[in-house]
């Protein structure tokens, strides 16, 4: 039992090591756009290479998982490269620098993120409970340290050069304490078959819609959030990652109650629950002006998408047809292709009227959820 505790508490920090990463980056995104005089449209090319890139190592990093073990795979990845991302990104003094940093960064996460959720399926497993949305909530408590700092040290004026490497380090030092830690991956062999890039199929699809959905718009929040509190409720560099931040405090809430809601009243209709949830988050922020109801419905949007995609990794892990990391990854292939979809579209139309017009897209991604929940039944698959 105390190995299966271990293995818990590593895969919690893993998630709360990518989150903290994803938050720092996001947190900092006005500021790098400044630094490289980018307009709405360039910002959204670059995040969309960055989900692009992102896709490709789904795929590479699932099979890796399934046939080195998903533990190997994920320890490794994360503490030699995870550190890196922050650095060439910190670092990059030209745009092909940055654009060739952005694309590392998706790459990297990205593809952790599919190694690390085949891990917590296992350790799920060998527990014998949910476990899934508490260990997503790692993800968001990180995402809100990650936020919280930026907004911190871009109030006291601390450069990105300076926060990405102090970030780095302590990213590198957690990642260490958890190298040692034992645990033996299931472990498959290659086929040679399967194609390149997994894509979902039979009862997987719908589910990796809904996480299309929940994931466009996580994306879309973070990405776009600091951006769209400047525009709309005129305030400064300073404050602007508090709607990011309040997002995944939320998320990070919901997540921890997910696993025993779940358990009552089943996924579909805590699906159900958190699209309508969502809705009323998404109407409030094309409705006001002000940055308190904002930050209210960027609070509200985080409760609402929260437990939508542990629920739809849990599924695919557990899947009896598909080896666990082919079946994350085809998930996040289409899932997470939202992050493609999203911010590119976002920019676009924000940049041929307004930030807050292109914003419209939450309460189309909310009603969507809310349509489809009955899909995350595991009878219905």
């Amino acid at each position: 039992m105390t190995k299966i505790r271990n293995s818990r508490f590593a895969v919690s920090m893993i998630f709360a090591i990518n989150g903290a990463l994803f938050g720092t980056w996001a947190s900092r995104i006005p500021a790098i756009s400044n630094i490289h005089d980018l307009s709405p449209a360039s910002l959204g090319l670059l995040i969309f290479l960055a989900g692009l890139s992102a896709v490709v190592a789904f795929s590479i990093f699932g099979r890796a998982a399934d046939h080195y073990g998903a533990a190997f795979v994920t320890k490794l990845a994360s503490s030699i490269f995870l550190p890196l991302t922050l650095i060439f990104i910190a670092y990059a003094n030209s745009i092909w620098m940055l654009i060739a940093a952005i694309i590392f960064f998706g790459g990297i996460h990205g593809g952790i993120d599919v190694a690390m959720n085949a891990w917590a399926a296992e350790v799920e497993r060998k527990n014998k409970r949910p476990l899934m949305s508490s260990f997503h909530a790692m993800w968001s408590l990180g995402s809100g340290i990650g936020a919280g700092s930026g907004v911190l040290l871009a109030t006291y004026n601390l450069g990105v050069k300076t926060h990405f490497t102090i970030s780095s380090i302590v990213i590198f030092l957690v990642t260490l304490s958890i190298l040692t830690i034992p645990f033996q991956s299931e472990k498959r062999q290659r086929d040679k078959n399967v194609p390149f890039i997994s894509i979902p199929r039979g009862p997987l699809l719908t589910v990796a819609f809904i996480t299309f959905f929940a994931s466009l718009g996580e994306g879309a929040v973070a990405d776009w959030s600091a951006i769209f509190l400047i525009s709309v409720a005129s305030i400064d560099d300073g404050s602007a990652a508090l709607g990011f931040t309040a997002f995944s405090i939320c998320m990070f809430t919901m997540r921890l109650m997910g696993d025993k809601i779940v358990s009552i009243i089943g996924p579909s209709k805590t699906a159900q629950y958190s699209g309508l949830v969502a809705m009323i988050g998404s109407i409030i922020l094309v409705t006001f002006g002000s940055l308190l109801p904002l930050v209210i419905g960027f609070s509200l949007i985080g409760l609402g998408i929260a437990v939508i995609i542990p629920l739809a990794f849990s599924r695919a892990a557990n899947d009896k047809n598909i080896p666990q990391g082919t079946a994350i990854a085809s998930i996040a292939t289409l899932g997470y292709g939202g992050m493609l979809i999203g911010p590119l579209f976002i920019g676009f139309i924000a940049q041929a009227t307004s930030i807050k017009t292109s914003f419209l897209i939450f309460p189309i991604l909310a009603f969507l959820i809310f349509a489809l929940s009955k899909h995350l039944s595991t009878k219905s698959l």
